[in-house]
C-alpha cells in the first residue's frame, strides 16, 4: 500500500495519515504541531474554526527552523469558514488564515460547509455560526459564487489545490456542473458506525479523494446528537479489540487502518507523543478481507457530527 495519493489536477501527494487540529488548547497547539512533524507527520489538517491557526503556524516554522523539514515537504490544509462565502469575503478570510499560520500558499483550502451564515471578521477570537448577536443568520449566497472566488485564489497561486468537507452527493453533483476546477478532496466524517459506501464510491469515481474525520467515532466528541447517545463507544467495540488482538495492534491503529487501506486519508489528533507515532504506524501490517468485511458490517448510520441543538446549538439537517 502506498504511503500517499495523487490529487487529480495537480498530481499533488497527499499523505494517507495526516495529523489533525481539531480540539487542541490554544497554549498547547504550537508543541503539539511541532512534536507531531517531528514524530513523522507531513499533512496536517486544520481550519479557522479551530481557534489556533496562529499556534499551528509557530509549530510548523519552528519545525522548518530547526532543519526537521522543508516546507515543500509539508502538505497544509485549511478551511473558510461559512460567514466569508460572499466572493469578496473569500480572499478576506484567506489571507487571515496565510497570515496566521505564517505561510507563502496552503497546499489544500476547503470549503468548511455548504452554507452561509452572516459575516463575522474572521479576526474575531470565536468564529462560529453565530454573528455578533449569537444569533443562526443564513445568508443567500449560493455556492458557485464562494467556489469561483475560491478558484481565484489558485489561480493566483495562493492555493495548490482546493477542495470541499461536509458536502453530501447531491451537493457535489450540483458543484461539479460548474466547477472550472474540480475538488481535489472532500473531507467527511467517517469510520465503521458511518462508513458511507455509497458516496465514497461515487465520489472517488469522480477522482475526487476522501479524508475522514472523526475515525474513531464517539470518542473523540464532548456531546453527541440524541439520536445517537445510545451508541456503545468504537473505540472499545468487541469487533474492534478482536482484530486488534489478531494483528497486535491497539483498537486506534485498527480504526484508522480501515479506512487507510481503502485509500482513504485519516487525520488523528493526540497530544501524546507516543499516541502519535503509533497513529502513524498504519504501513507495516495489513488487515485481511474479512477484517474489513467485519467492520464494514458495523455500520448502523450513526453520524456523530450533526448540527443539533445540543452540539451546535442549531437544528440544520444539512445531511439529509
Amino acid at each position: 500500500m502506498s504511503e500517499f495519493l495523487n490529487l487529480n489536477r495537480t498530481g499533488d501527494k497527499i499523505p494517507l495519515v495526516g495529523f489533525g487540529t481539531a480540539r487542541i488548547a490554544q497554549e498547547d497547539t504550537a508543541d503539539v504541531v511541532y512534536t507531531a512533524i517531528k514524530s513523522g507527520y507531513r499533512l496536517i489538517d486544520g481550519a479557522l474554526l479551530y481557534k489556533n491557526e496562529t499556534e499551528v503556524g509557530h509549530g510548523i516554522k519552528r519545525a522548518i527552523d530547526e532543519g526537521i523539514v522543508k516546507r515543500e515537504e509539508l502538505f497544509v490544509i485549511s478551511k473558510l469558514w461559512t460567514s466569508f462565502h460572499k466572493k469578496d469575503d473569500v480572499r478576506r478570510s484567506f489571507d487571515v488564515t496565510l497570515k496566521n499560520l505564517g505561510l507563502d500558499y496552503i497546499d489544500l483550502y476547503l470549503m468548511h460547509f455548504p452554507f452561509a451564515t452572516e459575516y463575522v471578521d474572521p479576526r474575531h477570537p470565536n468564529p462560529g455560526f453565530f454573528n455578533k448577536d449569537n444569533k443562526f443568520v443564513l445568508q443567500r449566497i449560493p455556492v458557485h459564487e464562494t467556489w469561483r472566488a475560491m478558484e481565484i485564489l489558485v489561480d493566483a497561486g495562493l492555493v495548490r489545490n482546493i477542495g470541499i468537507s461536509n458536502f453530501n452527493v447531491q451537493s457535489v453533483l450540483d458543484l461539479l456542473t460548474y466547477a472550472r476546477i474540480t475538488p481535489a478532496v472532500l473531507e467527511i466524517e467517517l469510520h465503521p458506525y458511518l462508513w458511507q459506501e455509497r458516496l465514497v464510491n461515487w465520489v472517488k469515481s469522480q477522482g475526487i479523494e476522501i479524508i475522514a474525520y472523526a475515525s474513531f467515532g464517539n470518542t473523540v466528541f464532548d456531546a453527541v446528537p440524541p439520536a445517537t447517545a445510545h451508541v456503545p463507544s468504537l473505540m472499545t467495540h468487541p469487533t474492534v479489540a478482536k482484530i486488534a488482538q489478531k494483528h497486535n495492534r491497539n483498537n486506534g491503529q485498527i480504526l484508522l487502518s480501515f479506512a487507510a487501506q481503502q485509500n482513504i486519508i485519516v487525520i488523528p489528533k493526540s497530544v501524546q507523543e507516543s499516541r502519535m507515532k503509533t497513529n502513524l504506524d498504519l504501513f507495516s501490517y495489513k488487515l485481511d478481507a474479512d477484517d474489513i468485511e467485519q467492520l464494514k458490517s458495523l455500520n448502523i448510520n450513526a453520524r456523530f457530527n450533526d448540527l443539533v441543538p445540543n452540539t451546535f446549538g442549531l437544528e440544520l439537517p444539512i445531511f439529509e
